[in-house]
């Protein structure tokens, strides 16, 4: 890079629609297929990537509202760019699609700083840690018993110390299905996500349940909206249970707003979703002035880098459809080694790079 500047020349936007490999679903949802919305912004002769996981209207929007905000712009300037994508969207509303899209370019500018600055992201952000625990996650409740137990066995035995699994669907046979888990994966520690799919009462009266199985780890077990219901269940969880929630939250302002009411053990971010990295860091800030610990949700080689600069992470999740696309799709989407991941250091930015060729036939 020459000079002080680098002006963002062009951004290209696409949108990828991969099926996954069996039905998925979990306690409030079903789905066959995800969508990969990609950014690509070019400056300085470099050419940056960032991703979110949305619908093909964030593409769109990227396309027609945010890129001619940001073309022109000064590469290193990330944080004036992500000023005016937020001033701008004003009238369309911040959560939702809004907030993936401006997360899109802002994870791809962030990448191309660094390519710019020859730097691993990590190390641009700050290094706080040379590598990041991470938890398997998956156990959709459209498997069979079977197929949840061949699932989780396999990650404790590649070294996988906890995992995540489905709960909520069908409240009177999650007990049997966590026995299952229970004894597929011996004494690693073991993660239930309800994704809100229980009542106040029932996710009460399961937390018991769960916690005499070795149940860790409560992932919205109401509603991550009831952020009474979540406080009532952090109180009243047995002890060593967590209860934690925030993958839905797409500001500050909503993060806050479940920090103040006591509603989490743990606080989970998604920087495909809250407005990118550069929301998830503001995040991390607001973790530790409560004192808490934060998690990353999905997009395990979208966060790597972001998680290990940010103090207070204590995990990443590992999760089977994310990382089975990143794996299809990008070259240098490292594999967790021994419970652990760990960026590569020798790579710029993200390290990662789009595969074109295996990516065009998904493309929309």
């Amino acid at each position: 890079m020459k000079g002080p500047q680098a002006r963002i020349e062009r951004v290209d936007v696409a949108a990828f629609t991969i099926p996954t490999a069996t039905p998925e679903s979990d306690g409030t949802l079903e789905w066959r297929a995800t969508t990969l919305v990609v950014v690509e912004p070019s400056a300085g002769g470099m050419r940056g990537l960032g991703y979110t996981y949305a619908d093909t209207a964030t593409a769109v929007l990227v396309r027609d509202k945010l890129v001619p905000l940001v073309r022109g712009r000064d590469a290193l300037a990330v944080t004036d760019c992500w000023n005016v994508m937020v001033h701008e969207i004003r009238n369309l509303g911040r959560p939702g699609i809004v907030s993936m899209a401006i997360a899109a370019v802002d994870n791809a500018l962030w990448d191309l700083k660094a390519r710019l600055l020859d730097l691993p992201l990590v190390r641009l952000l700050g290094d706080a840690r040379a590598a990041v625990p991470v938890y398997g996650s998956g156990g959709f409740t459209s498997y069979t018993s079977a197929e949840l137990a061949e699932q989780l066995s396999g990650w404790t035995h590649a070294g996988i110390a906890r995992v995540k699994m489905k709960v909520g669907r069908d409240p009177g046979t999650d007990a049997a299905r966590v026995r299952v888990a229970r004894e597929a994966i011996g004494g690693a520690a073991l993660f239930v996500d309800a994704n809100g799919g229980y009542t106040r009462k029932q996710a009460l009266g399961l937390a018991e349940t769960f916690a005499q199985l070795g149940v860790t780890w409560f992932e919205e077990p109401v509603s991550s909206d009831d952020l009474a219901g979540l406080r009532l269940l952090r109180d009243r969880a047995p002890a060593g249970m967590d209860v934690t929630a925030g993958e839905y939250g797409y500001d500050t302002g909503y993060f806050r707003s479940m920090l103040e009411a006591g509603a989490v053990d743990v606080l989970q971010a998604d920087a495909t979703r809250c407005a990118g990295i550069t929301g998830f860091m503001r995040v991390a800030a607001l973790c530790e002035a409560f004192h808490l610990p934060l998690s990353s949700h999905c997009a395990p080689a979208l966060h790597l880098h972001a998680c290990c600069a940010a103090t207070p992470v204590v995990h990443l999740e590992y999760f089977f459809d994310h990382v089975r696309i990143e794996r299809m799709l990008f070259d240098g989407a490292v594999q967790a080694r021994d419970g652990m991941l760990e960026p590569d250091r020798a790579q710029p930015g993200l390290g990662l790079t789009l595969k074109r060729s295996d990516a065009a036939p998904y493309a929309v």
